[in-house]
């Protein structure tokens, strides 16, 4: 800002400049004279010239400077937005994802359904063979809910070992299959101890699934389907 107002003012003073030399040149002058005030002008001239290339670099280095803080703004949005430990949407992203997907739903008269899921035994599981395999599991589930989500669905680690999936344009037969399809990935990979390399056997998770009805709030959407998550469990 600083240097377009420099830039500014500059524009006026030469434009004074031109100004004044064009009054100069009514009348009658000497040679001399009229070199004088060529000279002028193009001094002048060449000055703009300078402090106007000057000013485009300092342009290119903002213009610059700008798209690497969008980029870095766009870093730390995502970060805000994802569970460190796992990778997929976070509580936070859980929650505003809900939102537009039960307003959109709402307005386009779409069905909506949501599956809460929750590891069995992992307060077992985390004190048998310590936090770093617990993690471990933790990932694993996470990866499953990955590869079987698809489109608008979204994917998040709801808090501790508990994890939903919004899945927008579902009906719920549609989402009890794709809750079956996760729950027989979940069980079907092996635990391996990475420090030993020993298998740990497999885990399981329970999942609860609710169909937006119409004029639900959110909260009441989330307290069915985690009321079908402890019936599975």
């Amino acid at each position: 800002l600083d240097k377009l107002e420099a830039a500014g003012r500059d524009t006026e003073a030469y434009g004074r400049t031109l100004t004044a030399a064009s009054g100069q040149l009514d009348g009658d002058h000497s040679p001399l004279a009229l070199r004088n005030l060529m000279d002028g002008l193009k001094s002048a001239t060449h000055a703009m010239e300078t402090r106007t290339k000057e000013l485009e670099g300092e342009l290119q280095r903002s213009a610059h400077e700008v798209s690497e803080l969008k980029a870095k703004l766009d870093d730390v949005r995502k970060e805000s937005l994802t569970d460190p430990l796992t990778g997929i949407a976070n509580r936070k992203a859980f929650d505003q994802q809900l939102s537009h997907a039960m307003k959109a739903a709402q307005e386009n008269g779409e069905a909506l359904s949501l599956l809460m899921c929750d590891i069995d035994r992992f307060k077992g599981f985390n004190d048998k063979w310590g936090h770093q395999t617990g993690d471990q599991v933790l990932r694993l589930v996470a990866n499953c809910l990955s590869e079987n989500v698809k489109g608008r669905d979204t994917a998040a680690r709801y808090g501790g070992e508990e994890f939903a999936v919004i899945v927008p344009n579902t009906k719920l037969d549609a989402a009890v299959t794709l809750a079956n399809q996760i729950r027989a990935a979940v069980e079907s990979k092996k635990l391996v101890k990475k420090s030993t390399g020993d298998i740990l056997g497999t885990s399981t998770i329970s999942i609860g699934v609710a169909q937006l009805a119409p004029d639900e709030a959110s909260a009441e959407l989330i307290s069915r389907a985690d009321t079908f998550l402890y019936a599975a469990k």
